[in-house]
């Protein structure tokens, strides 16, 4: 990842995202930004010169408490952790409390998270060294929006062959879209030989009543996406009911991967597949059978809360956007996770207590009354937000990104700036271009801009330099989760590339639509 790429400071008149309280002003009190780490080096003790809110002060601060009771299931089924109280090997791993001469050696990682609620929402900004490279906003209680992962009970409203979709109404006010490749039936309900010569209309019919899963929010004008191919996630294994589904996680290793396919025949139920999660690196025949046993059980609570009703409801609630990130990505390259809410920080320890009580002693709590600063003005994410929000980028060497987003695709235009180079124009413009594919990836990730993306490098006249900037493009998008798919450079010096779009992206999450100017950002003269 790319060094921080805009040094200018944010005018300390600019509001602060999320935040509930007032801080200093940028830039007045706080020591000079300096230079980050290279991607992959180490980033111990950056940002950390102060010990992190409620540790050190007795260890009160990170002293879990006692887990809640195991759940019932309700209507809606909720997503829970597995009870750790049940767990002796969780109990084994409980964090101890430090002592006041003992020494606490602080964990290594490249990522830290920083987690801020406030009454609307929560933010979480996830930072590599001190650049941030990812920033999430789940906003709270929105049964319409933050939706992705639940499970509901549709009705179908009409069927549009000629689109090959249906709308399917999940009791929320947007119907929600239901695509033919996303349609799972039964063979011997309906006439025919194979499932690729069905059209939509032969599979489902309106009026019909489906158990379908919400897999893409609505966005825009767009409603919910909605696939009939349930699956539910646990920490190191996927449950899909009710299909014959084997896989095992491409980026594992050939050995583990052979490892895992002899367990996968023990801890299969029946009738169910199962797909084993990277996660599940290393992880014992018995911790991932009792993964897949707490998975099935939680199903047979869902199967059953479906059988009271034919309405349509949501019958399954998946975790809390903060806790679902920690599932997905919390690892050994995360050294540590700060949270400044006493509820979300005890909830999001319980969780890791029972699925990875290893990692239990990186979960901090961050202690607003007793800190100098805000979470997020202490590590600099509000400043690098309201950059991230500018349609100007710099980079290091004097360059610059223009990014400008329409309603079709996203184009980035690659300038050399300020970028003069010391021995000719063909080494200037491709060490550009290769700082600009870097920061390129960057701004995607931390925007979450998704669809179809044109960038714009710079001529070059060399064959193997344009390859080089398309191979370095590549290598920097391969850290990112979402997939994306990338061309190589046109004749005229494009770069057309695809990247899923998954969210509303950064702005929308955090900014309205201007009333006035309906977002055109013009001021149209008045007496024409």
């Amino acid at each position: 990842m790319s060094d921080e790429s805009n040094n200018q400071s944010v005018p300390s008149s600019s509001p602060r995202i999320g935040d509930t309280r007032p801080a200093p002003q940028i830039g007045d009190t706080r020591p000079s930004q300096t230079s980050h780490p290279v991607p992959g080096t180490s980033s111990q003790g950056q940002g950390n010169r102060r010990r992190r809110g409620g540790r050190g002060r007795g260890g009160q601060g990170n002293q879990p408490r006692n887990p809640a009771p195991a759940r019932t299931f309700d209507a809606p089924v909720e997503a829970s952790a597995p009870d750790a109280s049940s767990d002796s090997s969780a109990n084994r791993n409980r964090p101890k409390r430090r002592r006041g001469n003992e020494r606490r050696t602080r964990a290594q990682g490249r990522y830290l998270m920083c987690v801020h609620t406030t009454k609307e929402a929560t933010h979480i900004a996830t930072l590599e060294g001190r650049s941030m490279v990812e920033y999430t906003v789940a906003k709270a209680a929105d049964e319409t929006n933050q939706i992705d992962g639940n499970i509901y009970v549709g009705r179908i409203q009409n069927v549009l062959p000629g689109m090959e979709l249906a709308f399917v109404d999940i009791g929320i006010p947007k119907n929600a879209v239901l695509y033919r490749g996303d349609i799972s039936f039964d063979a011997e309900d309906v006439e025919g030989p194979t499932h690729n010569d069905k059209r939509i209309e032969e599979m489902i019919r309106a009026g019909q009543v489906v158990v379908c899963q919400v897999t893409k929010n609505a966005i825009g004008a767009k409603g919910a996406r909605l696939t009939q191919e349930v699956s539910i996630p646990g920490r190191f294994a996927v449950l899909v009911p009710n299909s014959s589904t084997i896989g095992i996680s491409k980026r594992l290793p050939d050995g583990e991967r052979r490892r895992l396919r002899k367990i996968i025949d023990d801890v299969k139920p029946d009738r169910h597949g199962i797909i084993i999660r990277t996660a599940a690196e290393g992880v014992s025949a018995e911790d991932l059978a009792r993964d897949v046993a707490s998975l099935a059980e939680k199903w047979a609570a869902i199967e059953a809360e479906v059988a009271k009703s034919n309405q349509p409801r949501l019958v399954y609630r998946d975790l809390d956007l903060a806790v679902r990130v920690l599932r997905e990505e919390l690892n050994d390259d995360y050294r540590g996770v700060l949270i400044d809410d006493r509820d979300l920080y005890e909830k999001v320890l319980e969780y890791v207590l029972a699925v990875n009580p290893e990692l239990a002693d990186r979960i901090e709590y961050y202690d607003r009354s007793s800190e100098e600063l805000p979470l997020f003005e202490r590590y600099f994410v509000h400043e690098q937000l309201h950059r991230a929000l500018d349609r100007k980028v710099f980079l290091p060497s004097g360059g610059s990104l223009i990014i400008e987003r329409t309603e079709a695709l996203t184009v980035i235009d690659v300038n050399t700036g300020k970028n003069v180079g010391t021995t000719n124009l063909e080494e200037t413009v491709f060490r550009n271009n290769l700082e600009a594919a870097e920061e390129v990836a960057r701004q995607l990730r931390l925007r979450d801009i998704g669809g179809i993306i044109v960038i714009d490098f710079i001529d070059m006249e060399t064959k193997g330099n344009r390859e080089a900037v398309a191979s370095a493009l590549r290598q920097a998008l391969s850290r990112d989760k979402t997939r994306t798919q990338v061309f190589d450079i046109s004749e005229l010096g494009l770069v057309e590339m695809t990247r899923k779009r998954v969210n509303e992206g950064l702005l929308e999450s955090v900014s309205s639509v201007c009333a006035v100017c309906d977002g055109r950002g013009f001021v149209v003269a008045t007496g024409l």
